[in-house]
């Protein structure tokens, strides 16, 4: 007894694709793939020069609180401070290797005005590390 596995006519096109030749393909990849893994897991030794002497320990530089009060004076490190004077403190803290950071705190009631001059100052004076602190007072 035959059996008929394609369509009922003898001219149509077959549906089913032959898989035998990709799944051949993939074995035979597979098969490389595995003979080449451990050539790419050697690894190189290097006989790297060893430090003449040790590394420097990192400098702790203490930073520079500048506090900005409602009233529009400024505290530089504990002591009251002019703002004409802010000039030569930002001059003589950027000459300095390596720079210390510059904490702002300005108060919740400061003017604007007043901490955006001291901010210009201390760019236009070679301050680099600029950074704010005390920023939760801001967040009701």
């Amino acid at each position: 007894m035959a059996m008929q596995v394609g369509g009922s006519g003898e001219g149509e096109p077959m549906v089913e694709m032959n898989t035998t030749p990709l799944i051949d393909v993939l074995l035979v990849l597979l098969i490389l793939f595995i003979l080449t893994l451990p050539v790419m897991t050697h690894a190189v030794k290097l006989d790297m020069p060893r430090p003449s002497s040790a590394p420097p320990p990192p400098v702790q530089v203490e930073p520079i609180r500048l506090d900005i009060d409602w009233d529009g004076s400024i505290i530089w490190n504990g002591s009251l401070v002019r703002l004409e004077d802010l000039e030569g403190y930002f001059r003589s803290e950027a000459a300095k290797e390596p720079q210390p950071e510059l904490h702002v705190r300005p108060d919740r009631r400061a003017d604007y005005d007043t901490v955006a001059k001291v901010l210009a100052l201390a760019q236009r004076n070679g301050m680099m590390r600029i950074g704010f602190v005390g920023n939760e007072q801001f967040m009701d």
